[in-house]
């Protein structure tokens, strides 16, 4: 726990931010190479699952109130404390679960997405001596563009678990895709 929190409130190393995304990269592509029939009916289940919901949109939740709550007065405009800022997305983000709970674990990894690109890209910023960290910055830049596809048209995610689990050769090939970059980007770490 104690690392979680070390990484989300300091600033990231060039090679913590490198390697974490690698190693997640990595975890995920290996799951789908794996691809047993629990991974399966677990990926169709995460868009509409009510589990899901409450653990990435309230993570993307806590984790987006916790940001405004270092908003300084600069950053604000109408008010001179985050205080109104953080009651109004807190209460925006308790009537999403009443009122659209569709796909509202979709949403919330979009959320995870946008906010952890953040210190991520910041990482990489001006570490033009490191080419390799393009490894890095281009999946992160991917992460973003489909965390923005995913939140306006959040059931594309479901519509490409059917495609992809229909037939095992395309989970195996994303998979291999996916763990190769990122062990490669992992392993560009260690070069830094």
């Amino acid at each position: 726990m104690y690392f979680v929190c070390f990484v989300v409130t300091q600033t990231m190393s060039l090679f913590l931010a490198t390697l974490l995304p690698g190693l997640f990269v990595a975890l995920l592509g290996a799951t789908l190479l794996w691809n047993n029939s629990l991974v399966g009916s677990t990926a169709k289940a995460l868009p509409r699952s009510n589990r899901g919901a409450w653990l990435f949109f309230g993570a993307g939740a806590v984790w987006f109130l916790w940001r405004c709550s270092q908003l300084n007065e600069s950053d604000l405009i109408f008010f001179k404390t985050p205080g109104p800022v953080m009651i109004a997305f807190g209460v925006l983000a308790v009537l999403a679960f009443i009122y659209t709970p569709d796909f509202l674990a979709v949403r919330g990894l979009c959320v995870l997405m946008l906010l952890a690109a953040e210190p991520l890209l910041y990482a990489a910023y001006m570490e033009y001596s490191h080419p390799q960290r393009l490894l890095m910055v281009t999946a992160v830049y991917l992460g973003l563009g489909l965390a923005l596809y995913l939140a306006a048209a959040p059931y594309r995610l479901r519509d490409f678990f059917e495609w992809l689990f229909q037939q095992p050769a395309r989970v195996r090939l994303v998979g291999a895709i996916l763990l190769s970059y990122g062990l490669a980007t992992a392993a560009a770490a260690f070069t830094y």
